[in-house]
């Protein structure tokens, strides 16, 4: 298996120019063995998607998640003689290249997963340039919240995280305010929203959901909360004493993760990052746990899609690897599903068992974000926030 760095993604000009050469040695007349169209394409069975997909030879990924490189091991050892070329991109850097590669004509994946779903219906959907496909295999256990506008193989997480080794006997806040105190300045870790759209949706669900602000400020103060000058809300006041209690911005997760996780502190910070990123706790040596049950929320929970990339090069091998990244029959989804069958990544399948130890939706307590009212005020959110920098 070869590194994305040495392999070449396939010149959609080479195969133009191929494929005129073959029209001139057959005197320009139609070819009898044209590829299927995408609507035929859609209702092969997989064994028909496997053998169109071995003739493309390979499938170009783009993914929000590292752990595309674990998928495409387990990929390439049960679809020897299709390389899929994973590359790990954030979904903010997704969006802008998909949109770009869209307007030049040089589309270079052929499958987005990627998270950011309100930017990503908006921005990518709508415009046509990704692209729905359920496999028919699993779209008796998908529901139909999770099987449109795309398909989500699970639900992520953008939640509190706290030092369990430092704090033995549970989440050292029960509130969300509680952060907003002097005891908490300067060690509260999160990346930046402007950064990263899953912490923009995270502040904008603040924004979103301020009347439960107001009723747990109430319930840890036993009054009313007081809105600055210019601030319209509980949720927006919230952010601006978060933000001026020395909220610290980094560029990503793992600077979170590690900020908050590294065991030996006497006196660690706490931060907002992914659940499952509890499964690296030994391997980097960190003591992260989840703060569920926080009030008014721990955070928020959030589709996780895959979507076929309009004009891929791919269009067979690009659905044969969402039927293997939607898990196969069985109750933990298989080796394609594996890196991602972790505690604190929901699976989305009815049929999939969730794995040991995890907490339930309803333990971790955090909120499930609407995409379509998330994106009616996330720039107004965004802009507010540049005025707190």
């Amino acid at each position: 298996m070869r590194s994305p760095s040495q392999r070449r993604v396939p010149v959609r000009a080479a195969i133009a120019v191929m494929a005129l050469s073959g029209m001139l040695l057959t005197g320009c007349s139609s070819s009898t063995n044209e590829p299927p169209a995408s609507d035929e394409l859609d209702g092969l069975s997989l064994e028909e998607l496997k053998a169109q997909a071995l003739e493309e030879g390979s499938v170009v990924v783009y993914s929000f998640t590292s752990r595309i490189a674990a998928i495409e091991a387990a990929f390439e050892a049960e679809y020897p003689g299709i390389d899929l070329i994973g590359h790990d991109i954030s979904a903010t850097e997704q969006v802008a290249r998909l949109k770009a590669e869209s307007a030049s004509g040089t589309t270079t994946a052929d499958v987005a997963y990627i998270a950011d779903a309100p930017i990503v219906i908006r921005d990518l959907v709508e415009p046509g340039i990704l692209l729905p496909y359920v496999p028919a295999r699993v779209a008796d256990a998908l529901p139909a919240e999770h099987s449109a506008p795309l398909p989500a193989n699970r639900l992520s997480t953008k939640v509190l995280l706290y030092n369990e080794e430092a704090n033995p006997d549970g989440p050292p806040v029960a509130n969300l305010w509680e952060l907003t105190e002097p005891e908490w300045n300067g060690k509260v870790v999160m990346v930046d929203p402007n950064v990263r759209g899953d912490y923009l949706d995270l502040m904008t669900e603040a924004v979103l959901r301020s009347d439960e602000f107001s009723s747990a400020y109430e319930e840890l103060y036993g009054k009313s909360v007081q809105l600055d000058d210019g601030i319209q809300n509980a949720g927006e006041q919230w952010i601006k004493m978060l933000y001026d209690n020395g909220l610290i911005l980094v560029d990503d997760t793992d600077a979170v993760n590690s900020a908050v996780g590294k065991m030996g502190q006497a006196s660690p910070p706490v931060g907002f990052s992914s659940y499952s990123d509890l499964r690296d706790n030994e391997e980097e040596g960190w003591a992260l746990q989840v703060a569920a049950g926080v009030a008014p929320a721990s955070g928020i929970v959030f589709p996780a899609y895959l979507g076929l990339v309009a004009g891929g090069d791919h269009p067979a091998a690009a659905r044969l690897f969402i039927d293997f990244a939607m898990g196969d029959d069985s109750e933990t989804g298989g080796p394609g599903y594996a890196p991602l069958y972790v505690a604190g990544d929901y699976p989305t399948r009815t049929d999939i068992v969730p794995p040991d130890g995890a907490l339930t939706l309803d333990e971790l307590a955090a909120w499930v974000i609407d995409p379509a009212e998330t994106i009616t005020i996330r720039s107004d959110v965004a802009d507010f926030l540049l005025t707190l920098e």
